[in-house]
C-alpha cells in the first residue's frame, strides 16, 4: 500500500472516530437528535471513504459511495446485506432530518443507530488492518 493511500485511509478513520465521539457528546449534553443523527451518519461515511479509498474508487455523491459500497463489498460476500441495510438507514434518516420539513429524528432512532454506527466503523477498520 502507497503511503499517500495510507495516510488517506488513516485520516477517514479518524475522521469517522471523531464523529462518533461527537455524537456521543451532542446526546450526553441533550443536543437537538438530528444533529447526533448526523454525526452517526458521517461516522459511518467517512468509514466508508476509507474502505472504498482502499479499492482505490470513490464517488462524489453520499448515494454513489453507498452504490459502490454495496457492488463491491455486499454483493461479492465480504460483508453481509444487513451490515448494507444499517448504512441506507442512517443515511435516510439523516437525509430527512437534515432536508425535510417537520422530520424529527426520535430517541428510539438514536437508540437503534449508535450502536450499529459504532460496529460498523469498527468492522471495516478491522477489515482494513487484514486487507
Amino acid at each position: 500500500m502507497s503511503d499517500e493511500k495510507a495516510t488517506l485511509i488513516k485520516y477517514r478513520l479518524s475522521q469517522a472516530r471523531e464523529s462518533l465521539k461527537e455524537a456521543d457528546v451532542l446526546l450526553r449534553e441533550g443536543m437537538s437528535r438530528r444533529s447526533v443523527m448526523n454525526r452517526l451518519y458521517y461516522a459511518m461515511f467517512y468509514a466508508l471513504l476509507a474502505l472504498l479509498q482502499d479499492k482505490q474508487v470513490g464517488s462524489s455523491k453520499h448515494s454513489g459511495a453507498i452504490s459502490l459500497f454495496d457492488r463491491e463489498f455486499i454483493k461479492t460476500g465480504v460483508f453481509e446485506k444487513d451490515f448494507s441495510k444499517v448504512l441506507h438507514r442512517t443515511f435516510e434518516l439523516r437525509q430527512k432530518a437534515d432536508y425535510m420539513e417537520q422530520t424529527e429524528v426520535t430517541k428510539q432512532d438514536i437508540d437503534e443507530i449508535q450502536p450499529q454506527a459504532l460496529d460498523f466503523v469498527n468492522r471495516i477498520e478491522s477489515y482494513l488492518r487484514k486487507a
